[in-house]
Protein backbone atom coordinates (compact mmCIF):
# COMPACT_ATOMS: atom_id res chain seq x y z
CA UNK A 1 0.00 0.00 0.00
CA UNK A 2 2.79 2.45 0.90
CA UNK A 3 4.61 1.61 -2.31
CA UNK A 4 1.48 2.24 -4.38
CA UNK A 5 0.89 5.64 -2.74
CA UNK A 6 4.53 6.53 -3.16
CA UNK A 7 4.44 5.58 -6.85
CA UNK A 8 1.23 7.59 -7.37
CA UNK A 9 2.86 10.63 -5.75
CA UNK A 10 5.89 10.32 -8.00
CA UNK A 11 3.68 9.99 -11.08
CA UNK A 12 1.66 13.00 -9.97
CA UNK A 13 4.83 15.06 -9.31
CA UNK A 14 6.20 14.13 -12.74
CA UNK A 15 2.91 15.20 -14.32
CA UNK A 16 3.03 18.54 -12.53
CA UNK A 17 6.65 19.09 -13.54
CA UNK A 18 5.88 18.09 -17.13
CA UNK A 19 2.91 20.45 -17.28
CA UNK A 20 5.03 23.23 -15.82
CA UNK A 21 7.75 22.66 -18.41
CA UNK A 22 5.21 22.55 -21.23
CA UNK A 23 3.60 25.77 -19.95
CA UNK A 24 6.97 27.51 -19.80
CA UNK A 25 7.84 26.32 -23.32
CA UNK A 26 4.50 27.52 -24.69
CA UNK A 27 4.96 30.88 -22.96
CA UNK A 28 8.49 31.18 -24.36
CA UNK A 29 7.25 30.28 -27.84
CA UNK A 30 4.48 32.88 -27.70
CA UNK A 31 6.88 35.52 -26.33
CA UNK A 32 9.42 34.66 -29.02
CA UNK A 33 6.81 34.95 -31.78
CA UNK A 34 5.76 38.32 -30.43
CA UNK A 35 9.35 39.49 -30.27
CA UNK A 36 10.38 38.32 -33.73
CA UNK A 37 7.10 39.18 -35.43
CA UNK A 38 6.77 42.61 -33.93
CA UNK A 39 4.06 44.62 -35.60
CA UNK A 40 5.12 47.86 -37.18
CA UNK A 41 5.16 50.68 -34.70
CA UNK A 42 3.64 54.06 -35.28
CA UNK A 43 5.82 56.52 -33.44
CA UNK A 44 6.33 60.24 -33.41
CA UNK A 45 9.64 61.52 -32.15
CA UNK A 46 12.55 63.46 -33.60
CA UNK A 47 14.64 61.19 -35.81
CA UNK A 48 18.32 60.64 -35.11
CA UNK A 49 20.79 61.71 -37.76
CA UNK A 50 22.49 59.11 -39.92
CA UNK A 51 25.85 60.73 -40.43
CA UNK A 52 28.59 58.27 -41.22
CA UNK A 53 32.20 58.24 -42.23
CA UNK A 54 31.97 56.29 -45.48
CA UNK A 55 29.17 56.43 -48.05
CA UNK A 56 28.50 54.43 -51.20
CA UNK A 57 26.36 55.78 -54.07
CA UNK A 58 26.27 59.23 -52.49
CA UNK A 59 28.21 61.99 -50.86
CA UNK A 60 27.60 62.15 -47.09
CA UNK A 61 24.01 63.03 -46.21
CA UNK A 62 22.44 64.52 -43.10
CA UNK A 63 18.90 64.57 -41.85
CA UNK A 64 18.91 68.35 -42.19
CA UNK A 65 19.57 67.96 -45.94
CA UNK A 66 16.57 65.62 -46.18
CA UNK A 67 14.02 68.10 -44.75
CA UNK A 68 11.00 68.12 -47.03
CA UNK A 69 11.55 64.49 -48.06
CA UNK A 70 10.28 61.20 -46.69
CA UNK A 71 13.28 59.12 -45.62
CA UNK A 72 13.56 55.40 -45.02
CA UNK A 73 16.49 54.46 -42.81
CA UNK A 74 17.05 50.76 -43.44
CA UNK A 75 19.38 48.77 -41.19
CA UNK A 76 20.82 45.79 -43.04
CA UNK A 77 23.89 43.71 -43.68
CA UNK A 78 24.62 41.91 -46.92
CA UNK A 79 25.10 38.50 -45.29
CA UNK A 80 21.69 38.51 -43.60
CA UNK A 81 19.17 36.21 -45.28
CA UNK A 82 16.21 38.29 -44.08
CA UNK A 83 17.84 41.52 -45.29
CA UNK A 84 18.30 39.99 -48.74
CA UNK A 85 14.59 39.08 -48.76
CA UNK A 86 13.57 42.67 -47.90
CA UNK A 87 15.89 44.19 -50.52
CA UNK A 88 13.60 43.85 -53.59
CA UNK A 89 10.84 45.77 -51.80
CA UNK A 90 13.18 48.60 -50.76
CA UNK A 91 14.53 48.81 -54.32
CA UNK A 92 10.99 48.91 -55.74
CA UNK A 93 9.89 51.65 -53.35
CA UNK A 94 13.00 53.68 -54.10
CA UNK A 95 12.44 53.41 -57.85
CA UNK A 96 8.71 54.07 -57.58
CA UNK A 97 8.68 56.97 -55.12
CA UNK A 98 12.11 58.62 -55.45
CA UNK A 99 10.85 61.26 -57.89
CA UNK A 100 8.05 62.09 -55.41
CA UNK A 101 10.49 62.95 -52.62
CA UNK A 102 11.25 59.53 -51.11
CA UNK A 103 14.84 58.77 -50.11
CA UNK A 104 16.35 55.53 -48.82
CA UNK A 105 19.43 55.60 -46.61
CA UNK A 106 20.64 52.04 -46.20
CA UNK A 107 22.72 51.73 -43.05
CA UNK A 108 25.07 48.76 -43.43
CA UNK A 109 25.76 47.49 -39.90
CA UNK A 110 27.84 44.29 -40.07
CA UNK A 111 26.96 41.16 -38.16
CA UNK A 112 30.18 39.27 -38.98
CA UNK A 113 33.80 40.37 -39.44
CA UNK A 114 33.89 39.81 -43.23
CA UNK A 115 30.90 42.17 -43.54
CA UNK A 116 33.07 44.96 -42.10
CA UNK A 117 35.21 44.98 -45.24
CA UNK A 118 34.04 47.97 -47.27
CA UNK A 119 35.20 46.38 -50.54
CA UNK A 120 32.86 43.44 -49.84
CA UNK A 121 29.95 45.81 -49.23
CA UNK A 122 30.82 47.83 -52.34
CA UNK A 123 30.96 44.66 -54.46
CA UNK A 124 27.58 43.50 -53.14
CA UNK A 125 25.98 46.90 -53.79
CA UNK A 126 27.31 46.90 -57.37
CA UNK A 127 26.40 43.25 -58.03
CA UNK A 128 22.85 43.75 -56.73
CA UNK A 129 22.30 47.08 -58.48
CA UNK A 130 21.54 49.05 -55.32
CA UNK A 131 21.27 52.69 -56.40
CA UNK A 132 20.24 54.43 -53.19
CA UNK A 133 22.75 55.81 -50.66
CA UNK A 134 24.50 53.30 -48.39
CA UNK A 135 26.31 54.46 -45.26
CA UNK A 136 28.84 52.15 -43.61
CA UNK A 137 28.14 51.81 -39.87
CA UNK A 138 30.94 49.46 -38.77
CA UNK A 139 31.09 51.01 -35.31
CA UNK A 140 27.27 50.83 -34.89
CA UNK A 141 27.04 54.56 -34.11
CA UNK A 142 23.91 55.07 -36.22
CA UNK A 143 22.51 51.76 -34.98
CA UNK A 144 22.82 53.03 -31.38
CA UNK A 145 21.33 56.44 -32.19
CA UNK A 146 18.21 54.62 -33.39
CA UNK A 147 18.29 52.14 -30.46
CA UNK A 148 18.08 49.48 -33.13
CA UNK A 149 18.55 45.79 -32.31
CA UNK A 150 17.45 43.99 -35.46
CA UNK A 151 18.37 43.14 -39.05
CA UNK A 152 16.52 44.16 -41.10
CA UNK A 153 14.76 47.17 -39.65
CA UNK A 154 13.11 50.03 -41.50
CA UNK A 155 12.36 53.44 -40.04
CA UNK A 156 10.31 56.07 -41.86
CA UNK A 157 10.93 59.75 -41.22
CA UNK A 158 8.43 62.38 -42.30
CA UNK A 159 9.16 65.62 -44.16
CA UNK A 160 9.68 67.49 -40.88
CA UNK A 161 12.32 65.05 -39.62
CA UNK A 162 10.03 63.16 -37.23
CA UNK A 163 10.37 59.40 -36.88
CA UNK A 164 6.89 58.10 -37.66
CA UNK A 165 7.09 54.36 -38.35
CA UNK A 166 9.20 51.32 -37.62
CA UNK A 167 9.05 47.85 -39.15
CA UNK A 168 11.28 45.04 -37.95
CA UNK A 169 12.06 41.91 -39.92
CA UNK A 170 10.41 40.65 -43.06
CA UNK A 171 6.80 41.14 -44.08
CA UNK A 172 4.27 43.91 -43.63
CA UNK A 173 5.29 45.24 -47.05
CA UNK A 174 1.82 46.54 -47.94
CA UNK A 175 1.62 48.39 -44.60
CA UNK A 176 5.06 49.90 -45.07
CA UNK A 177 4.27 51.00 -48.62
CA UNK A 178 0.98 52.52 -47.46
CA UNK A 179 2.84 54.49 -44.80
CA UNK A 180 5.32 55.73 -47.44
CA UNK A 181 2.38 56.89 -49.55
CA UNK A 182 0.69 58.57 -46.56
CA UNK A 183 3.85 60.41 -45.55
CA UNK A 184 4.46 61.58 -49.13
CA UNK A 185 0.87 62.89 -49.30
CA UNK A 186 1.23 64.98 -46.12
Amino acid sequence: MVDTLFIKEIVMMRSIVSLSIISILILALVAGRLLFAMPPALVTQPAADFQGVQWLNSSPLTLQQMKGKVVMVEFWTYGCYNCVNVEPYVKKWYEQYNKSGFVVVAVHSPEFSHEREIDNVRAYVQRKGIKYPVVIDNDFAIWRRYSNRYWPAMYLIDKQGQLRYRSIGEGRYAQTEKMIQNLLAE
